[in-house]
């Protein structure tokens, strides 16, 4: 899997990389069991601070998607809690389908862009 990190984004750096990560485990770019680069190598790799890929693993360690081991270093390990998840995903929607209401966006568009990211996982 290859990470880009867009140094002209607003969006942080340690988001950037969570969210690719998310991405390639979503897209079955990264497996379970996968071993992810050690810290020191991702970051001279993309070119950011080591903290900053630590703090990137840490947050995906706390949210269900890696196990980290002083042996094995960072490993995907995706939490299956289901109900966690519904949960997790029904409140970031709630926050983007307000955010697209205020825009004067539709119900059917809103459906139709959910459909089509849902897709985009197939």
């Amino acid at each position: 899997m290859l990470i880009r990190i867009d140094f002209n984004s607003d969006e942080a750096f340690y988001v950037q990389l969570r969210n690719q990560i998310i991405m390639g485990i979503a897209l079955s770019e990264i497996r379970d069991g996968d071993n992810l680069p050690s810290v020191r190598e991702l970051a001279d790799t993309v070119g950011i601070n080591m903290h900053t890929v630590n703090k990137a693993y840490t947050i995906l360690k706390q949210e269900g998607y890696l196990k980290l081991d002083r042996r094995r270093g960072a490993v995907v390990s995706v939490d299956s809690d289901r109900a966690r998840a519904i949960a997790e995903l029904r409140s970031q929607l709630r926050e983007a389908v307000a955010r697209a209401v205020c825009r004067n966006v539709s119900e059917e568009e809103i459906a139709e862009v959910l459909k089509e990211v849902v897709e985009e996982f197939r």
